[in-house]
């Protein structure tokens, strides 16, 4: 299970020191946050993707802008205290940078669903020789098995590929998790997962019937706070969420 935490931390390293402890108390094996700075990852005229009667923010440039605060110096410390708090660190990067950045830091990369046809990246990252979690949003089969194809071309990686829907949030009736059981038989020789964006009310449902359809990974929103405004908090497990829905698993098992 990864506790995405994304940019929850709203740029306040005690915040994210926070959600490590939360995640790693609530059972979580990994904690993931986000590596990037607004100027290289998005157009200044980049409309929003989100619901916006949640996010009021209208540009994909000015909400990333809001959260790109942290660098070496608070990865570095978020590391060293996932370590402290016996959960893993990891890292979404968005560039070769932060590829390089996060390379000492990181047990794997964890690449984005935007990132799947993004093939210069995903070669730089496939050549650091660490496994891969590859989300594939609004991917076709095709492009799933293309960016596969580059990353194992780039050398002997393994590779795990997380269904995913790009909807923020995602309503239950698309979660499609299906695709998971399909996936599973269109690349038998790869970890197949699934990362939400369903609401927290559905997480014990969806994310239940995903581990039974054959979901080795698990990445689920987090936050210390789902009653904040805006960014991911309103789709994100906090901690308590995730307690219930480990309980919840244990009794399905």
């Amino acid at each position: 299970f990864i506790a995405e935490a994304g940019v929850n931390h709203e740029g306040d390293l005690d915040k994210a020191k926070l959600m490590i402890e939360q995640a790693a108390r609530a059972g979580a094996d990994a904690i993931k946050f986000q590596t990037y700075k607004a100027e290289s990852l998005a157009s200044k005229n980049s409309p929003a993707y989100w619901d916006t009667t949640q996010e009021t923010t209208q540009s994909q440039f000015e909400l990333f802008r809001k959260h790109d605060k942290f660098w070496s110096d608070e990865f570095e410390a978020l590391a060293k205290y996932s370590q402290d708090q016996k959960i893993h660190f990891l890292s979404t990067p968005f560039d070769f940078e932060a590829v390089d950045l996060l390379e000492h830091l990181v047990p794997a990369y964890k690449v984005a669903s935007a990132d799947i046809t993004n093939f210069p990246l995903l070669n730089y990252i496939a050549k650091k020789g660490k496994p891969i979690l590859l989300s594939t949003g609004a991917s076709t089969i095709s492009e799933i098995y293309r960016a596969v194809e580059v990353i194992q071309g780039a050398g002997d990686v393994q590779v795990a590929l997380l269904h995913c829907v790009l909807n923020y949030p995602t309503p239950l009736e698309d979660a499609n998790i299906g695709m998971i059981w399909h996936m599973e038989k269109v690349f038998p020789d790869h970890i197949i997962g699934y990362s939400d964006h369903t609401l927290p009310e559905f997480s014990n449902d969806v994310l239940t019937a995903s581990w039974l359809l054959g979901a080795q990974v698990i990445e689920k929103h987090f936050t210390f706070d789902k009653s904040l405004p805006g960014n991911d908090h309103y789709h994100a497990m906090d901690e308590s969420d995730l307690v219930a829905f480990k309980r919840h698993l244990e009794s399905v098992i």
